[in-house]
């Protein structure tokens, strides 16, 4: 097991009705810019509890942080933010919302252009605090710094490092009114997570290879009682929280980490609006098929037969099979698992390849995934 530094100050609230828990967490007498997305919380009961929890506060609202949050949007965001001069950012959203919110938070102190911030980063000292109420388990956002901020004119999406959420409000039921595209671009986004901690070096900790297997075990069993069941309290509980454990740094202690299935995502989504869930639901099985029989293949062995269960066989044949399962499992919660089937052509393939030439990158645990090595996975993905 290598080093670690490992902290995290979020406190999650969790459970039926805590969103009246705000009044105790969220400063009052000062103005808080609480952010929202499309509009969905008017629609599943939320804003209303958000507004009968925090009545007789300053709330100043700011609606319409979309997926993949754009810098155009959050620029107004941060202005309205400096013109009421709020102290405290509360979003009430999806990982889109709370990613968005984090930008916003670190600049409403700063003086010059938010997106300077993603390109170098921001002061601890002057950030403004943050909390969340969660209403789209996927990204993990709520429990951890890491924020994707677009840029609609270049055609970017590059990560932020932001602040932990002071806390953040889990409610289950808030789940209920979630379309089932949604909900299966949020499974994969939370399986896939788990699997950039997970299949890299084999041997570095029993204990978090077990941990992270607990979460895929838990993902796969879930996934089709959720299509049966979308209104069950105790399937979309066990959803959420591992959503949330998925990406909070708690199965990534002293192991390495991959990203590259993200990265390559990041730029499927970037160049043609692929909802970010749904971009790795079908990179993840190419990286698979391209790496899995490679410097991969002791954990894939490993993830055969702990995860699927696979024991017969040759070593070779296990390997396909996992993958063979994988991609399975993606195409059973709703998702096509193919770059032809969501017509994307090797135009993007040639784009995401000059990308990562251009700029020098390399990811992946064994930091070969460049931009001759993304092509190979995007191509395995037709």
């Amino acid at each position: 097991m290598n080093n670690f530094k490992f902290k995290n100050p979020t406190e999650l609230i969790f459970g039926q009705g805590m969103i009246k828990e705000l009044p105790k967490r969220v400063p009052a007498g000062v103005p808080v810019l609480v952010t929202f997305g499309g509009g969905s919380v008017r629609h599943n009961g939320v804003y209303e509890a958000v507004k009968e929890a925090l009545s007789g506060y300053n709330m100043v609202e700011f609606w319409g942080i979309e997926s993949n949050p754009k810098i155009e949007t959050l620029r107004r965001a941060v202005a309205l933010g400096k013109e009421h001069n709020c102290q405290f950012v509360l979003a009430v959203g999806g990982g889109s919302v709370i990613d968005g919110s984090k930008l916003i938070a670190a600049a409403i102190p700063y003086d010059g252009d938010p997106w300077d911030l993603v390109l170098k980063g921001y002061s601890r000292d002057t950030i403004l605090p943050l909390g969340t109420v969660l209403t789209i388990p996927a990204t993990g956002s709520e429990m951890n710094s890491g924020a994707v901020i677009s840029r609609e004119e270049t055609k970017e999406k590059l990560v932020f490092r932001g602040n932990f959420p002071v806390f953040s409000v889990l409610d289950p039921e808030v789940t209920f009114s979630l379309p089932p595209y949604q909900i299966a671009c949020g499974l994969a986004d939370s399986f896939v997570h788990v699997m950039e901690q997970y299949m890299t070096t084999p041997g570095q900790s029993r204990l978090m290879d077990r941990w992270a297997e607990s979460v895929l075990l838990t993902i796969i069993e879930i996934a089709p009682l959720i299509r049966q069941k979308p209104h069950d309290y105790d399937l979309m509980a066990d959803f959420m929280l591992s959503a949330t454990m998925a990406l909070n740094g708690f199965i990534a202690l002293g192991v390495t980490q991959d990203w590259a299935t993200h990265m390559i995502g990041h730029e499927i989504t970037a160049l043609t609006g692929l909802t970010h869930g749904h971009t790795l639901a079908i990179i993840l099985p190419g990286t698979l098929r391209v790496q899995g029989h490679d410097h991969k293949r002791d954990k894939m062995l490993q993830y055969a037969e702990r995860v699927w269960h696979i024991t017969a066989g040759s070593e070779e044949e296990r390997i396909d099979e996992a993958i063979r399962r994988t991609e399975e499992f993606f195409r059973e919660i709703g998702l096509k698992t193919r770059l032809e089937e969501m017509h994307i052509g090797t135009n993007v393939t040639d784009e995401v390849e000059r990308r990562f030439v251009e700029r020098g990158v390399a990811y992946g645990e064994a930091l070969d995934v460049d931009g001759p090595m993304a092509r190979r996975i995007l191509e395995a993905c037709q």
